[in-house]
């Protein structure tokens, strides 16, 4: 057993630490851990690790590994994380790139210990999302107890121990930004003991869990916003590292960036992204939070164009600022909102910034201004506006000597007698106001009194301290009912705050993280929501449903939650927006066979401008399947009323009956006629099992259509079900 845990290698690894301070040159440092090596590899009795038990849950591998048998003959480095904390998250690219440079083959073998903060992040489905969100491709091992950690000593995250070939401690780095020291480390515990031929260099096991995921139009989403006209929905489509800019009936209207990670400025097919959460959009301008590049990103949608506006591309440890935004290293920015200064003469002339990685908010002058408690400052300064650095959970009412906990989302309330900013501190648990008249930073909802204590964490509804959360990550503002939501992520619900009252309760979701839709708020089921908006009339809701790749519609005046938002690419659609309709376009449309049923429905009461999800569901005979070679496919017409059909939608493929085929249809904002009829028309090929013979068949669905002047929500569901019989 490793007596005493890390601290047996204290003595040893801190007269190497001073040592090294003290050396010039790079072989001065490798000769000292040599000699290091030297001494830890002829102690009477090693410090080892415990065995792993054989009951834990493990990750990208063929099953579970074995420390003492497995990886014996394997230098070892295990990382003890847990997938929440934002300095785990600095770790990862050093962890990634010392993977490139030594395989198994080399004798490295990193295994990530995760060992939870939160209830949340024990379960495995969590941890496998997290896996594949962070690109992790060596062994996971959840160590839900923290078995381990106890074991060893460990006492904060992230935490690195080097093992020798035999299981032997020999190193222990605490907190992020040891890289240098991270591979010096490893490469001469490597070279010395392959001089004695204590490496192997046998494969271990990998199988990356990302490997078996089916493709998805959005993968991770971190945020969604809505623009001022309710029309445009901008999403941070993290895990493909890409912006997407929809309509609200989720038909693409720019790609930006992806699907692959990268850093690049230019055009929307050449530009990177890596890994973007926050986003604000203001007419066409479009500013984006570029989490793990460090950069804060500027979308002219007119020019169709990317550039850098904050940031030098690698993660800062400044916690003060006031550089220009380009020349201004940044930490890890989780959202952004636009904001305006107390002197400026524009509104929206700043930019404020959740900056997660320092646990801070900042800002960036769009314009020359003036912050509360600071002085006048120059367009394109990038600075701290409130955070001390410190990752706390203080009060203050200066903002310089408040702290804050990887704040993670922001919303901005400007009209009194709020006016001020909500953050949603996500390792606090907490909601906190900045005011934008003075600074001061108070407590809203959630954590407890003691700054120290980021554990104070739960699922309780209740006012101020007694309501309880778990890492929050997104808020957004309904200015129509002054009331504030909350992605209360990892209790997979959204939370509703009144302000004034500091009362927090449950809006919508289970408590279990699901991804089903109920017949209300709260018999619906969340994955980590991440964040959420509100459009200007207050009525709809969106929610970056993260864990389950969707965006989520609630509507706040019928209490009902939407199926997932379809992403439909530009291609898919036959018709240009505000276009007259082409009539070759309709002409190639599919016809279907002369047997094919016309299904009357009964007649749906619209509104000019309103969204309807027709879902569609058919069901073949028995012992038939789709021909994968012949192209089943839906499609929509409209006889004597082609102006419905205007920057629509016309056709789209049907490639499994099993799951029901979702296809939004967008009423024109002016309409010709109040009464119009639309049909919906479905043509399959089919084949009966064992048999080469393949059928057509066809149904037709008449959808009468009256509209009224009245606003009847954006959002109907019309079901839309036949089963096709042998003939």
């Amino acid at each position: 057993m490793a007596a005493g845990g890390l601290a047996g290698l204290l003595p040893a690894q801190t007269q190497l630490e001073y040592a090294l301070l003290d050396a010039d040159t790079a072989q001065e440092k490798e000769n000292l851990v040599y000699q290091y090596l030297k001494k830890m590899d002829s102690r009477e009795r090693d410090l080892t690790v415990p065995e792993l038990g054989g009951d834990l849950q493990w990750l990208n591998t063929e099953g579970p590994i074995s420390l003492h048998k497995d990886l014996c003959g394997k230098v070892v480095v295990l990382d003890f994380f847990t997938y929440c904390c934002i300095n785990c998250l600095h770790l990862l690219p050093d962890l990634h790139a010392l993977e490139h440079q030594y395989s198994d083959k080399d004798g490295l073998v990193i295994v990530g210990v995760h060992s939870a903060k939160f209830p949340n992040e024990k379960v495995l489905d969590n941890i496998k999302s997290a896996v594949l969100r962070y690109n992790i491709v060596h062994p996971v091992v959840n160590d839900a107890d923290a078995t381990l950690w106890h074991e060893l000593e460990v006492s904060c995250w992230p935490t690195l121990v080097i093992l020798g070939p035999r299981g032997n401690m020999l190193f222990s780095l605490v907190g992020e930004g040891h890289r240098e020291k991270l591979f010096l480390f490893t490469s001469i515990t490597l070279k010395f003991y392959k001089e004695r031929g204590q490496i192997k260099d046998n494969n271990i096991g990998i199988k990356l869990y990302r490997d078996s995921l089916p493709p998805s139009p959005l993968l991770f989403p971190g945020k969604v916003t809505v623009d001022d006209s309710g029309e445009r929905l901008v999403i941070a489509d993290t895990g493909h590292h890409r912006i997407l800019v929809t309509r609200k009936n989720g038909q693409i209207l720019h790609t930006i960036g992806g699907p692959n990670s990268g850093r690049r400025d230019g055009g929307f097919s050449e530009a990177a992204f890596n890994s973007p959460q926050g986003i604000a959009i203001k007419n066409n301008v479009i500013y984006v939070a570029d989490t793990e590049n460090h950069l804060i990103r500027k979308i002219d949608l007119e020019l169709q164009m990317v550039t850098t506006v904050a940031g030098i591309g690698v993660q800062g440890v400044d916690k003060e600022g006031g550089a220009k935004g380009e020349e201004q290293p940044i930490s890890s920015p989780w959202d952004v909102i636009f904001g305006s200064s107390i002197s400026g003469t524009q509104e929206d002339d700043v930019l404020w910034i959740a900056m997660a990685g320092i646990h801070q908010i900042w800002a960036l002058m769009l314009e020359g201004g003036k912050l509360p408690k600071g002085s006048d400052l120059k367009k394109g300064v990038c600075l701290r506006f409130a955070g001390s650095g410190n990752e706390e959970n203080r009060n203050n009412a200066y903002p310089h000597k408040a702290g804050f906990a990887q704040p993670s989302g922001l919303s901005l309330a400007p009209e009194e007698p709020w006016n001020c900013l909500f953050v949603a501190d996500s390792e606090s648990s907490t909601v906190r106001t900045i005011s934008l008249k003075d600074g001061a930073v108070k407590h809203l909802v959630g954590g407890e009194r003691d700054p120290l204590n980021l554990f104070a964490f739960g699922d309780v509804d209740g006012a101020g301290i007694n309501a309880k959360l778990q890492h929050p990550l997104g808020v957004t503002w309904d200015k129509k009912r002054k009331l504030l939501y909350v992605a209360d992520s990892y209790n997979h619900k959204i939370k509703v705050v009144d302000p004034k009252m500091k009362n927090c309760a449950t809006l919508a979701g289970t408590g279990e993280a699901g991804n089903v839709v109920g017949s209300s708020f709260t018999q619906s089921a969340f994955n980590e929501p991440g964040g959420l908006c509100v459009e200007e009339s207050g009525r709809l809701m969106y929610v970056a449903d993260t864990n389950n790749h969707q965006i989520k519609v609630l509507d706040l005046e019928t209490k009902i939650l939407s199926m997932a938002l379809p992403i439909l690419k530009p291609e898919a659609c036959d018709v240009p927006d505000n276009l007259p309709v082409q009539k070759d376009k309709i002409a190639n449309l599919p016809r279907l066979p002369k047997s094919a049923p016309n299904i009357q429905l009964p007649s749906l009461t619209v509104a000019p401008g309103q969204t309807i999800q027709f879902l569609l569901k058919l069901t073949l005979p028995p012992d038939s399947k789709l021909n994968e070679e012949a192209p089943s496919a839906w499609f929509i017409t409209a006889e004597d009323n082609t102006w419905l059909l205007q920057g629509q939608c016309l056709t789209g493929e049907i490639k499994d009956v099993s799951c029901q085929t979702v296809i939004p249809f967008q009423l024109p904002g002016s309409c010709v006629s109040a009464e119009a009829t639309l049909a919906i028309k479905a043509c399959l090929y089919y084949c009966s099992k064992g048999s080469s013979a393949c059928m057509m068949a066809g149904v037709s669905f008449s959808q009468p259509l009256q509209v009224t002047g009245t606003d009847r929500g954006s959002s109907a569901q019309v079901e839309l079900t036949h089963t096709f019989v042998t003939n």
